[in-house]
């Protein structure tokens, strides 16, 4: 049994952070009989609040950093508790004094943002890189600007998500820049595992970037950064609309300026991620999409729109590693094959590594395809 010990000035910065509500949670426990955790393991997160409601926390618990901020528990939380913000200020509380280690992998993602504005340590001026043959603008005034996320910029398995959507956009004739080597991770995850410092480090340099080049419109291709632009760096002083591709893209097809000329013949299954769903509210937008699109069949999984199953990356877990039976994702493709679709289709950058990392378990080579919705949109105009 682990001796917990009274840290006053941890609790005063939980407090802080996870505002008054703290206090009212009441032990009910729907926030432990919520978590995606439990159908994989146990995850006591009402033990987790009542530490905190104390003051007495084991800091160096691993329980700290599993928390993947889906939102399912504030959703169904009675007195409106907000959890997230706790387990936020837990970690803060580590990274700010010290009081225990940060996991290996994402202590290295937080070094490599800090360094070189990116999770993976890629060079910054190759953040551009991906769109070398599509001949967009860069670094020029520009009312709307595409913000790929750090993933599609350089992960190569992600790539293809950025070049689809930008090649979209030029079939719209969307007047559009990127800012390549200008801009930097958002910053979202960073904040969610606790480093505030370098959140505001990066949002700043972003809003400073994002002044320079005249931006009045943000497209974005990861929840991720639209949670964060849209509801944090409002906080910061930004002044620019953001919409998420799907979004944007729903309405240039309900505006006809995207046509559909090939039949797309595909049972696809919708994965809402949690950023897109629980926190904003976004569910209809893809999946009007998806109808619009000749030839596809939807299939809807088992949990869906504000009841969906995270696929296990927000919070920093992305960076973290998960042991092989504890893995959401792999439920998650399971809930596909079992509703009979032919394509898993996301749109988050993170939901698509967990789902392709799964994809490598399974037995058949190739049960389901991952596709962005991008990707699918691009194979009805070709």
């Amino acid at each position: 049994m682990v001796a917990l010990t009274l840290f006053k000035e941890a609790a005063d910065m939980i407090r802080e952070a996870g505002g008054e509500k703290l206090d009212n949670c009441y032990q009910c426990g729907l926030c432990t009989g919520s978590c995606p955790w439990n159908q994989v393991r146990s995850f006591m997160v009402r033990r987790l609040i009542h530490q905190a409601q104390l003051g007495v926390i084991d800091f160096e618990s691993d329980d700290l950093w599993l928390c993947t901020t889906c939102r399912n528990c504030v959703q169904r939380c009675p007195r409106g508790v907000e959890i997230i913000d706790i387990m936020r200020a837990a970690r803060r509380v580590i990274t700010e004094t010290g009081t225990s280690k940060i996991p290996d992998s994402l202590r290295l993602a937080i070094t490599n943002i800090a360094g070189a504005g990116n999770p993976l340590g890629q060079p910054p001026e190759e953040r551009g890189d991906w769109a070398t043959s599509l001949k967009l603008k860069h670094h020029v005034n520009s009312y709307t600007l595409y913000f790929s996320c750090c993933i599609p910029a350089y992960e190569p398995k992600v790539k293809r998500v950025a070049m689809a959507t930008a090649q979209i956009l030029k079939v719209a004739g969307v007047d559009f820049n990127i800012l390549a080597d200008k801009e930097n991770c958002c910053g979202e995850s960073v904040r969610k595992a606790g480093d505030e410092n370098l959140f505001r480090s990066l949002a700043n340099k972003n809003l400073e970037a994002f002044s320079e080049a005249g931006v009045k419109q943000i497209l974005v291709s990861s929840p991720h950064c639209y949670h964060s632009f849209k509801n944090e760096y409002s906080k910061l002083g930004a002044e620019f609309e953001v919409l998420h591709m799907v979004q944007y893209l729903a309405q240039l097809i309900s505006d006809e300026k995207l046509t559909f000329k090939k039949e797309v013949k595909k049972k696809v299954a919708y994965h809402d991620s949690c950023y897109l769903a629980r926190h904003n509210a976004i569910y209809d937008e893809p999946r009007q999409i998806l109808k619009s699109i000749p030839g596809i069949e939807i299939v809807e999984m088992s949990d869906i729109k504000d009841n969906t199953l995270c696929c296990g990356g927000g919070g920093g877990r992305i960076w973290m590693d998960t042991k092989k039976d504890e893995r959401f994702s792999d439920l998650r493709i399971q809930q596909a094959l079992d509703a009979g679709a032919d394509v898993l289709a996301v749109s988050c950058p993170y939901c698509m590594l967990n789902f392709e990392d799964s994809l490598l378990g399974f037995s058949d080579t190739k049960p389901i395809e991952i596709k962005d919705v991008v990707e699918l949109i691009c194979e009805g105009l070709s």
